[in-house]
């Protein structure tokens, strides 16, 4: 098991941790019912902590970020030595924290998407493992929430008898949503990106060799050119400008250095 706490990139603090780890923090926080804010943050999710003070206030309040993408892995293994054998990839992640959620009867509940998404996703899962227990599920209204609307939803998730939380919104609007919701559920949020569509069915993941090798972004850019070109082409090589300038010292992104945000933004 791996874990050196929290490291510096580009502004935001990364878990230098492996996948045990990971699933071990997340599961006692569970059992003990406790706040714990989860993200796995590949390149776009660190940037987007980068170019933004007020969602480093965000990211940087998180109780666990993991390195979903290679090049976050080689960023902390290149600046503080880490030696991380490999990636926490969200995916794969949630996977493990649904296996020790039935082993530990830890019931779940799903958060984001669309309800058909979210059928196929529970049924692919309890199939995967059945001592799975899902307390609910709801889906995304694709808009934003009044107080009393955001209220209710943390009450529905509550008295669901949940005690993880998985979120699939997107980045950044997950993030937005673990930290704004994080407090008042008092129990582990885990935003998952991707990981509802690719569990469910509904979207392919890159081959292997892709995934290791770092080349998962141009995998989904060809399978989505439309939504996801200026996520790659424009902040892969800023991400690459910016890392190389903190191993060098020239310039380094203090992560005590945000804006704390001073509205709610209440995805629902």
């Amino acid at each position: 098991m791996i874990d050196q706490g929290k490291k510096n990139i580009l502004g935001v603090r990364i878990d230098a941790v492996d996948y045990d780890a990971a699933v071990n923090r997340l599961v006692q926080a569970a059992k003990e019912g406790r706040k714990y804010t989860t993200t796995a943050l590949a390149v776009h999710g660190v940037m987007t902590g980068a170019l933004d003070a007020v969602h480093r206030h965000r990211l940087n309040d998180f109780d666990m970020i993991v390195p979903d993408g290679m090049p976050v892995r080689w960023g902390l293994n290149l600046v503080h030595k880490a030696k991380l054998p490999d990636r926490v990839y969200g995916p794969e992640l949630m996977l493990r924290c649904c296996e020790a959620a039935a082993e530990n009867n830890l019931p779940v509940y799903f958060f984001g998407t669309t309800l058909g998404t979210l059928r196929e996703l529970t049924t692919n899962l309890q199939a995967r493992y059945p001592k799975l227990v899902v307390a609910g599920m709801e889906p995304s209204q694709f808009r934003k929430l009044d107080e009393d609307e955001a209220e209710a939803l943390s009450k529905r998730i509550r008295e669901s008898g949940a005690k993880v939380v998985f979120v699939g919104l997107g980045c950044p609007r997950q993030e937005v949503w673990a930290y704004e919701f994080g407090q008042s559920l008092q129990m582990p949020v885990f935003t998952v990106g991707a990981a509802f569509q690719f569990h469910a069915g509904r979207l392919s993941q890159a081959p292997k060799w892709m995934q290791d090798s770092g080349m998962e972004w141009f995998y989904r850019l060809v399978m989505e050119p439309g939504r996801l070109w200026k996520r790659y082409v424009l902040l892969n090589p800023a991400y690459v400008t910016l890392l190389g300038l903190q191993w060098s010292k020239l310039r380094v992104i203090d992560p005590d250095q945000t804006i704390a945000p001073d509205e709610r933004i209440l995805h629902g």
